[in-house]
């Protein structure tokens, strides 16, 4: 049990994850996660509204078998395999989000100033995010995928589209992590 509650060396993952893209660009399906909020949306039925969800959703429901999966995985990892609640993180990497207001990062997986229910209760976490939420679901949509599925997807098949999608990813955090983060807090 001590393998599989532990980070995987790199040299365990990638190779892993390589071989699932091997796979699935063998039998033809490209993977992806952001595109089953397409999927759902055209199974509730916003199709009749929109023509962008008139697609036949039937043919991504192994992606939807994906999704459960990952659900399910998480949920058993944080019930039953995360060793404790608490992340190891870089001295300076606590004491620069110390700095900017987010304090005891580190004691926990998310920061309670950004993700509680009692920030969500208040007017600006609130607004932070849905701000958040709706430009992640408009980026990765308008992107035609997110972040891992340009970066590990679309670079594995040696897409330029990808690639310039990850480099826009990269400095639009840096431009938050160093700019607008530190405003917000």
């Amino acid at each position: 049990m001590e393998f599989i509650s532990q980070p995987w060396a790199w040299y365990v993952a990638g190779p892993v994850i390589a071989l699932i893209m091997f796979l699935l660009y063998y039998f033809g399906e490209r993977f992806g996660v952001s595109s089953n909020l397409e999927t759902f949306c055209s199974i509730g039925g916003a199709g009749k509204f929109v023509d962008y969800f008139k697609v036949d959703w039937k043919k991504n429901s192994w992606n939807l078998v994906f999704v459960a999966g990952g659900i399910t995985g998480g949920f058993i990892a944080t019930q039953w395999l995360t060793p404790s609640d608490t992340v190891n993180l870089n001295p300076q990497t606590i004491q620069d989000l110390a700095d900017i207001g987010i304090k005891n990062a580190g004691s926990s997986y998310l920061p309670d100033e950004i993700f509680s229910i009692d920030t969500l209760l208040t007017l600006k976490g609130f607004i932070i995010l849905l701000i958040a939420g709706v430009l992640v679901g408009f980026g990765a949509r308008w992107a035609g995928g997110c972040t891992s599925g340009h970066a590990i997807v679309g670079l594995s098949n040696l897409e330029l589209p990808s690639l310039i999608s990850v480099i826009g990813f990269f400095i639009g955090g840096l431009i938050m992590t160093w700019l607008i983060l530190p405003l917000i807090f």
